[in-house]
């Protein structure tokens, strides 16, 4: 009986190596031998198909999670995306079709008519440069101009400019091509006169029922640009060629979104529509096209080599001018969910697939338990001890991943925080610059205050009631400064300037004499105005032009008085250039100059040369932000020979608001 109960457990033994080996020195029966051979031969065999099969769910898994998850994504987008585009080419169609009204009501004005009947006659034509300026201010155009039927410009609203179209010919253009025929015409291009893109609008003018010229309104679009979308969001409008010309991200703009054909190109030049940009078509290509105003493209980053990104590309025709307006959504986001919903769904089928591993041991375990009544509790304990394993395995994986879910958000709020602290950070560090620029710009004042008040007290003791009137009125002057100083407040806090205002060199440069009289006394100041000029004016504010005057002087008695020349008494020297657009005013000295490791931190806030903490190091970098805010610069050399000069470089002023830029 004993070896009856011995065969159902042969199998099991002979399975494993130990049963094996102990079925090898034990008696047995040799066609039993050559059933085990061929079950370990297909076991393998069958679980490795298993687990190919698997392995294909899992990808085909992951695979429909994807495209399901990209599916919606791109259809939620798209529904975001129409809206957009539909409010941008809304937007952009009102501005057009609200001034394609303007040329006609210009072009039944007498002064226009006249204009044309007598175009020789000057006070006509000033008549309708005038009227034209007028419109163009109150439209809020950037130009508008009459041109005759031979093409040539009589008048116009810039004809005070530099750049201004009276006497330019422009019959070559399409919208005095289609207006001289009695059409309404429209063109988008750059300006060859002034440089400028622009959208232009053009009417015939009838005149004793004849059409003898053509009036042109020009509007800068050059605000949807800016105002269309981040650069994250590009918003293009391209023309009927397909050219690109107005874009929110700059390195799509002149871009062709197809190369152009040799009849494009050649149209292109003859009607100098783009005048000096080169066109180059756009790195882009189409992926998947979705309905008839929708699809799916990658674009070239554009710096560098640049890598592709994936936009969803949302299209509008606007009609009449028959423009394309595009929004390109980008696709990151989609993208990004796509790829965790297929992870997760990696991680679901993983999940199961050791469900199933574990079910197919446990039924590999109960088939043997049947083989083997004797072997029934150790396939029992193996096969609890291995789910247990596996069990706590994945409430370990569960509990490690909701703990770095607790991480991340408690980093999250970390990260809030310290933004927060680092955006009132940065608030106090302006105004601590601030502070200090307003205290820097006082000092010269006060100091000037003090001597003026110890002479006035000395000129009254010796009854020189003149000189003491004198240093009263200056000290007056000095309040007056003061008080404008600290109302400049805002000025130091922003880089909005004013740009209307002037002010004279010369008035300026007596002001700064008169503050730095003390510190002048034993060093001589030599200014020379160039070219036989007794004075100009520069396109600044004059108390921040003395600002900056008084900074260089001051800096440059300064750096005289801290060295020694037997041989070359400390000097200042104050020169002024001027030609037809800038004014150029030099401050040299014969110091010390300055060093090669300290130039190119110069103009840093809080950078100072001078020892002992005598200065903050706040007036370059003051001085300088004024020459820019004011659309010029500041600039530092060295001297051949020894010494620092400073140039100031400004706008000049011709008259009264009227700069030349």
């Amino acid at each position: 009986m004993a070896t009856q109960h011995d065969n159902p457990i042969r199998p099991r033994e002979r399975y494993t190596p130990e049963g094996a080996a102990a079925s090898h020195t034990g008696a047995s029966d040799p066609r039993r031998d050559e059933a085990p051979i061929d079950f370990e031969r297909t076991v393998p065999m069958r679980r490795w198909s298993w687990i190919a099969v698997m392995l294909l769910a899992s990808v085909l898994f992951c695979w429909l999670t994807y495209a399901l998850s990209w599916q919606r994504g791109v259809a939620d987008l798209r529904v975001n995306a129409g809206a957009r585009v539909e409010r941008y080419a809304g937007s952009l169609r009102s501005t057009v079709d609200r001034y394609e009204f303007l040329p006609y009501l210009l072009s039944l004005h007498p002064y226009v008519h006249d204009l044309l009947r007598h175009p020789e006659d000057r006070a006509v034509v000033q008549r309708a440069n005038d009227y034209l300026f007028d419109v163009s201010q109150r439209a809020k155009a950037s130009a508008a101009y009459v041109i005759d039927a031979n093409g040539l410009a009589l008048a116009a609203s810039n004809w005070r400019e530099t750049a201004t179209f009276v006497g330019q010919e422009y019959r070559f253009r399409p919208y005095f091509i289609d207006a001289i025929q009695g059409a309404l015409g429209r063109f988008y291009g750059v300006g060859t006169t002034s440089g400028e893109p622009g959208y232009f609008v053009s009417q015939p003018i009838v005149v004793d029922g004849q059409i003898r010229g053509v009036v042109v309104v020009k509007l800068n679009l050059e605000w949807f640009q800016r105002a269309g979308a981040d650069a994250s969001e590009p918003v293009v409008v391209a023309d009927d060629h397909g050219v690109i010309f107005l874009s929110s991200e700059p390195r799509w703009q002149y871009r062709a979104l197809a190369p152009l054909t040799p009849a494009v190109k050649a149209a292109l030049d003859s009607t100098r529509q783009y005048y000096n940009q080169r066109i180059t078509p756009l790195a882009w290509s189409k992926d998947e096209r979705l309905d008839a105003d929708g699809e799916v493209v990658s674009v070239r980053d554009g710096r560098g080599a640049g890598k592709m990104r994936r936009f969803l590309a949302v299209q509008r025709r606007l009609g009449e001018p028959n423009w394309t307006l595009m929004y390109f959504a980008p696709l990151d986001q989609v993208i990004a969910n796509a790829r965790i919903a297929a992870v997760a769904a990696g991680c679901l089928a993983a999940f199961t697939c050791l469900l199933g591993v574990a079910w197919n041991q446990r039924r590999q375990r109960v088939r043997d338990m049947l083989k083997s009544r004797e072997l029934l509790q150790s396939a029992y304990a193996e096969l609890g001890e291995r789910v247990a394993e596996r069990t706590a395995d994945l409430q370990s994986a569960n509990e490690r991943l909701q703990t770095e879910v607790q991480e991340r958000s408690r980093t999250e709020h970390e990260l809030r925080e310290a933004q927060s602290e680092l955006v009132q950070a940065s608030k106090l560090v302006a105004l601590g610059q601030m502070a200090a620029g307003i205290t820097h710009e006082l000092n010269q004042p006060l100091s000037a205050l003090r001597s003026f008040s110890d002479n006035t007290r000395v000129l009254l003791e010796r009854a020189e009631y003149g000189a003491a009137q004198e240093n009263l009125e200056a000290i007056a002057s000095l309040t007056d400064r003061m008080g404008k100083i600290t109302g400049q407040l805002r000025l130091f806090a922003g880089r909005a300037g004013r740009g209307d205002a002037e002010a004279s060199v010369r008035r300026a440069l007596d002001n700064t004499v008169t503050l730095l009289r003390g510190r002048l006394a034993d060093i001589p100041l030599t200014t020379t105005f160039a070219n036989g000029l007794d004075d100009v004016q520069v396109a600044c504010e004059g108390l921040r032009l003395e600002q900056v005057l008084i900074n260089l002087v001051g800096n440059a008695i300064d750096a005289v008085g801290s060295v020694t020349r037997p041989h070359a008494p400390p000097s200042i020297w104050i020169d002024v250039e001027a030609d037809a657009l800038w004014v150029r005013i030099y401050v040299r000295d014969n110091g010390p100059g300055i060093s090669e490791a300290h130039m190119p931190r110069l103009f840093e806030p809080f950078f100072s040369t001078k020892e002992g903490g005598q200065g903050m190091g706040l007036g370059l970098a003051i001085s300088s932000s004024i020459a820019q805010e004011n659309g010029g610069q500041l600039v530092a050399r060295n001297v051949p020979g020894g010494g620092a000069e400073f140039l100031v470089t400004l706008r000049r002023v011709h008259r009264t608001g009227a700069t030349i830029a």
